[in-house]
């Protein structure tokens, strides 16, 4: 399949951040690959708008972390190196560890519910195979969880790394064995917010993060 059949062109999107995400969907389900170049051209075939838009597209890619740019060279779907993947993960699991510890336990009842909602939607979509809904239900899961330990700035630092392992997450999407095995984690996690030792919850999501990274890492090294 070529570069161009990724793109699927003669789809039409109307701005830049309607282009970014319909481009970030097929960067997390893997319908580019890393390292896929990118060009304003192949973006105005596909989405059919200005040159500007297709530009500010890729800025907003770039902003999230899943698109590198390079002057004179044009836009690519990152690609992270073995050591980069290790650096990434080492502060994902630094910040998670940190905020699951400061998450006062036992948790509201009100935000239990709200976590088994989003647990059970979860569920859904991955048997359904809407790898959309996944996605996003995974990530409301984690921000709504670690939104309870009262930083909004260590929240905000575990969505910047969350955004910048997408390749390495994207990399386990399509399992559903990997899904369910993610999803259960989800359900102890929710128990655990029930108790009182926070070490346990701490762990726990630093546990969470290990099999996509080691599924991407023995797939590149």
């Amino acid at each position: 399949m070529t570069v161009r059949d990724e793109i699927r062109p003669g789809v039409v999107e109307h701005d830049d951040l309607t282009i970014a995400r319909a481009l970030e969907e097929d960067i997390i389900f893997g319908r580019l690959a890393p390292g896929t170049r990118l060009t304003e051209d192949m973006l105005l075939a596909r989405f059919e708008v200005t040159r500007h838009f297709a530009r500010q597209a890729l800025v907003q890619l770039e902003g999230m972390g899943v698109v590198v740019r390079e002057r004179n060279k044009g836009a690519t779907v990152r690609s992270l190196s073995p050591s980069e993947v290790q650096e990434i993960y080492a502060v994902r699991e630094l910040l998670q560890r940190q905020a699951a510890l400061w998450i006062p336990l036992p948790a509201p009842a009100a935000l239990i519910a709200e976590l088994s909602a989003i647990h059970e939607e979860h569920g859904q979509h991955i048997e359904a195979g809407y790898l959309r809904g996944v996605h996003e239900t995974n990530d409301r899961f984690h921000l709504t969880l670690f939104g309870a330990c009262g930083n909004s700035h260590l929240v905000q630092s575990i969505e910047l790394y969350m955004r910048l392992s997408l390749p390495v997450r994207a990399n386990s999407m399509a399992d559903k064995a990997s899904l369910r095995i993610s999803h259960e984690h989800h359900r102890l996690m929710i128990e655990m917010l029930k108790g009182s030792d926070n070490w346990v919850l701490a762990q726990l999501c630093v546990d969470h993060l290990q099999p996509s990274k080691r599924n991407y890492l023995s797939h590149v090294s």
